[in-house]
Parts: structure tokens; sequence; C-alpha cells
């Protein structure tokens, strides 16, 4: 996954997300990211289901893409949050940070 300005900001394995220290942070289902509680934090383009999404504004220009850092240890999974159909109060950077 990749952040605004191209930098690497966390991996996928599987349907897990893991921030760049290698902490489970969440979940990726169905276009969204989850996080440990089930809330959804942020979303991909063509996204099902979740909380009702704002309205989009004008997509920035593509950044260049930034090298790729080394993948961390990974940590072990936590146990997976009912879905919600509510936004997380969790910022993506905070949800990448694993806060």
């Amino acid at each position: 996954m990749r952040d605004m300005h191209g930098r690497v900001a966390g991996w996928l394995y599987d349907d897990a997300v893991y921030g760049l220290r290698g902490q489970h942070v969440g979940y990726f289902n169905d276009g969204l990211f989850r996080d440990h509680r089930g809330a959804v934090v942020a979303w991909k383009a063509g996204a099902s289901g979740g909380p009702a999404k704002p309205a989009r504004a004008a997509r920035p220009a593509q950044p260049a893409r930034a090298a790729r850092p080394a993948r961390a240890a990974r940590s072990a999974r936590r146990a997976r949050a009912a879905r919600s159909v509510s936004w997380s109060q969790l910022s993506v950077e905070s949800f990448l940070a694993g806060d």
C-alpha cells in the first residue's frame, strides 16, 4: 500500500493489513480497510458495503513511487471483529502506525 506521496505505508498479507513496523493493524475486505473494532478507516475505489462514502474531490496527480523499504517481521494477527457500518475514529496514519 502506498500513501499519496508514493511512499510505502503498509503491507497486505492475504486479507490482513500490517504497518511498516510489522504490527497487525486491521483487515482489508471488499475494498474496505477496517480497524480491530471492525470500523472502516479507508476504502479503495470500487469498495462495496460499509458506511456511506463522502463525495470525492478532484483526483490528485499520480506521485512518483518511492523505493520500497524492507519488510519488518509480522506480528500475530488479532481476532477479527464483526464488520461495522460505522467509520473508525482512527486516521489512516494512526491505523497504519498501529495506534
